[in-house]
């Protein structure tokens, strides 16, 4: 049922009211649940199954030897005309999904039977500007809460029975081109997010919420030279300049509109009490109005839960003239290395290196191209920072309007974009969706205006190969082999997950859910779900069965741009639609 306010299902109205007071205690999503979520089988309760993003899970019940026998058991239609780019990953909690679509709008639907419970449809305003596309990549539960960001740039808090509004915060101005597209994420007892809108000129930033009222319990900004703040007795108390000192790294004031924006949220290490957030492309993109390493921007940040201190952080592209960006999930992994722990965190970056970095301070172990094609550095030195080739960096304009175009691989969609990849416990290997294409850029003057897009260069991508854009690889992080491949004809633009079944599940713009083998690459299975999958498959149990799920719905970033890249795409539908599956009973046989 479609509501923005409180429409109370009929077939709920009387368990809510019998369940009035039990209910809230029962659900409600504790902080030792969401630390224990990947662990724990019978629900997801945080995006990345876990807070250090992994999307691993122990569940083996479905596995190699009986994949093929996976069925549909139910299908929910999003609705309505918003069917494009459905991104989310869903969660679980005691038999209810939770998930996001388009348009900032939230469902809540009988994971059981695919009934929809409630529906909430933000009132977005009109002149709302995201960069690239109307997407929405999920909620978060906390107590008795569904929470997620908007594209207007607020945060807002559902009840989790009704969908009726609880509270709602103004974020940042949509109006100088802030808005809300990651899922937030609660690490002790705090609710934390990112903005997005580096290519209007906005002022990244990751802040602390109170996740019962909304009240701001810290921020910081992500961009050198901007004061942070918390809250003590309902006053801000300033804590300290990002970077020590304004505009070290920048020139002039170019450091007030320097983007870095964090626009795909981030994860969280207990075992460093660090939030694990990545930053976005310094503004503009023109890198010769802005000599210098331009920090935070295109960077990994390690940030203190407790008051947003920044602990450490490490720049993938310093003074970025490609729009390749930090924000690539940074994800927590244990390795052996001569007999010793090794504490490290893996990124695939969209300039088309992956790299391993000590997680306890950010020092760079070692990195490699996870790409075929890298035209835009030559390779990392001992430090993990990028030799460049300055012939192909674009050109400054001078008194031309536009300056030297050079072909650049890979494109700034990148090696890897958001697409979040998985990491098995079992074969110690990252499954990356990745893309094999380049562009030809280049630089144009440009000023800030608050509002309008703030870019300074022009572009069009272009795939490197006829038969594939899109390749599935796992990657050992430890040698930077790259141990199998798949390649997809479109661009693979959807998540990744893994299982202790040795099954690695994505899916791909021609509207497959498919499985492969983990440790082969050999794909087991394969279903059609009608539409491009752009979102992050998950899995779980119920009632004693191993169910997985995932959202189908065209759209995203891929299609809004043209060229020879459109020309394979133009023909996918777009959607709306969450397939839920399972293994009738009589197959669940453990055949590994």
């Amino acid at each position: 049922m479609k509501h923005t306010g409180l429409r109370k299902p009929f077939a709920l109205t009387a368990l809510c009211a019998a369940m009035a007071v039990s209910s809230v205690s029962a659900w409600a999503v504790t902080d030792q649940e969401i630390l224990d979520d990947a662990e724990s089988t019978n629900q997801i309760v945080t995006n990345g199954l876990g807070l250090q993003g992994q999307r691993y899970s122990t569940l083996d019940t479905l596995n190699v030897g009986n994949v093929t026998e996976l069925r549909p058991v139910w299908g929910y239609s999003l609705g309505g005309e918003k069917q494009r780019g459905q991104e989310a990953q869903p969660l679980i909690k005691d038999g209810v999904m939770y998930l996001t679509g388009s348009y900032s709008r939230v469902f809540a639907v009988d994971a059981r039977t695919g009934k929809e419970l409630w529906q909430y449809d933000a009132r977005l305003p009109d002149g709302i500007m995201p960069c690239c596309d109307v997407i929405n990549r999920g909620v978060a539960l906390y107590d008795d809460l569904v929470i997620f960001g908007t594209l207007d740039a607020k945060l807002v808090a559902l009840n989790k029975d009704t969908g009726k509004v609880v509270w709602k915060k103004t974020v940042a101005d949509y109006k100088a081109g802030y808005s809300i597209s990651a899922a937030p994420l609660v690490v002790k007892g705090k609710l934390i997010t990112g903005v997005a809108g580096g290519e209007f000129g906005v002022v990244g930033k990751i802040e602390a919420y109170d996740p019962k009222n909304g009240e701001v319990l810290w921020t910081r900004p992500t961009v050198e030279g901007h004061m942070g703040y918390v809250m003590k007795d309902g006053k801000k108390v300033e804590n300290g300049i990002s970077g020590g000192e304004a505009g070290k790294t920048w020139p002039g004031d170019l450091w007030k509109t320097g983007g870095a924006a964090p626009w795909l949220g981030g994860y969280y290490d207990p075992d460093t009490d660090s939030l694990l957030f990545g930053t976005g492309n310094p503004s503009p993109w023109n890198s010769h109005l802005r000599p210098g390493d331009n920090l935070y921007s295109s960077s990994r940040l390690a940030l203190d839960p407790d008051d947003g201190s920044i602990k450490w952080h490490f720049q993938s592209t310093p003074h970025d003239g490609w729009d390749f960006d930090g924000v690539n999930e940074l994800i927590s992994f244990d390795y052996q290395d001569g007999g010793k722990t090794i504490r490290a965190a893996g990124t695939a970056d969209r300039n088309g290196f992956f790299y391993v970095l000590d997680r306890t301070n950010g020092k760079f172990i070692r990195g490699f191209p996870f790409v075929d094609k890298i035209t835009w550095a030559t390779g990392l030195d001992k430090d993990g920072r990028p030799i460049y080739d300055e012939a192909n960096r674009p050109g400054a304009p001078g008194e031309a309007d536009k300056g030297s175009s050079v072909f650049v691989a890979p494109s700034f969609l990148g090696g890897k974009n958001w697409m979040p990849m998985a990491y098995s416990q079992d074969t110690g290997l990252f499954y990356v969706p990745s893309n094999e294409w380049g562009m030809d850029i280049w630089n144009e003057d440009v000023a800030y205006k608050k509002g309008a897009a703030y870019l300074g260069a022009g572009f069009t991508i272009r795939p490197l190969n006829e038969a594939y854009i899109g390749v599935l690889r796992a990657i050992d992080p430890k040698t930077g082999k790259e141990v199998w491949r798949y390649e997809n004809y479109a661009p693979l633009w959807g998540g990744v997950l893994a299982t202790k079944g040795n099954l690695v599940f994505t899916g791909n713009p021609e509207g497959f859910l498919m499985a492969f083998d983990a440790k082969t690459g050999k794909k087991v299975y394969e279903f059609n779900t009608g539409s491009g999958i752009v979102a992050s498959p998950i899995t779980w149990e119920m009632d004693g069965e191993q169910y997985v799920s995932v959202l189908s719905g065209w759209g995203g970033a891929v299609p809004l741009w043209g060229g020879e890249v459109a020309k394979r795409v133009k023909d996918f539908n777009q959607g709306g639609m969450v397939w839920t599956f399972k293994l009738p009973k009589d197959q669940v046989v453990a055949q590994r």
